[in-house]
């Protein structure tokens, strides 16, 4: 009796870049690693209606394009398209692209320098559910928290779970601070740090600080003691 396992299904992805060699050299690269490319959009709006209609694991997309951008096509896909991983792949590192974009909800940004072998794992990342940030969009993501209050905004859902405490942990954690930092600026001892991060790890359904930190940058938390 055969005891085979059946083939893993591929990864769907969908590229959006409005540049055709662009597009074709990612297709190629793609398809040699084993992902399933499902469509390929020149712009915004033919991205938002490529995943609603082909239902990709990933959308693979440049920000800035002719007509809808990136950003505008990361907020309808979040407002009202079907689930889909989200990897930005563009030229540009500053604060005015890689904070909109998380804001708006994309779930990794990668620079299109990144070689061969990052793109792959930051798909597969993403598919997971894991963010993933190129060393220079978490640069800038942990640049703008330690140095300005996020925009005000309406609160996640997630951040009801959490109690005052674990929130000011979660600002702290956006602003990089260690666990020994975290006690001295909150007044209580690491032990109680540590049990205040697994709640908030627990409690948010992420792996490690740095996908609460992101998630802090996402939602817009500020420490309420600022």
């Amino acid at each position: 009796m055969s005891t085979a396992l059946p083939a893993e299904r591929p990864i769907r992805v969908v590229v959006s870049d409005d540049h055709p060699v662009v597009r074709q050299g990612l297709r190629s690269f793609l398809e040699a690693q084993g992902f399933a490319v499902v469509g390929e959009a020149a712009d915004g709006d033919e991205a938002v209606r490529l995943v609603t209609e082909t239902r990709p694991d990933v959308l693979l997309t440049d920000l800035v394009m002719p007509g809808v951008d990136g950003i505008e096509t990361i907020r309808r896909l979040r407002a009202g398209g079907p689930p889909v991983g989200i990897l930005v792949l563009t030229s540009f590192s500053g604060a005015e692209q890689v904070i909109p974009a998380i804001q708006a909800g994309a779930d990794g940004y990668l620079l299109k320098d990144a070689g061969p072998g990052v793109l792959e794992d930051a798909i597969r990342a993403v598919h997971r559910g894991e963010p993933m940030l190129s060393p220079e969009a978490a640069a800038v993501v942990m640049a703008r928290v330690a140095g300005e209050p996020a925009p005000a905004g309406p609160e996640h859902p997630d951040l009801e779970r959490l109690t005052a405490r674990e929130r000011e942990v979660l600002a702290g954690l956006g602003r990089g601070l260690s666990n020994r930092q975290l006690a001295a600026e909150l007044f209580v001892s690491e032990k109680t740090v540590k049990t205040h991060v697994s709640s908030v790890l627990a409690k948010l359904r992420v792996a490690d600080r740095t996908q609460a930190a992101l998630f802090a940058v996402r939602v817009g938390l500020v420490d309420p003691r600022r």
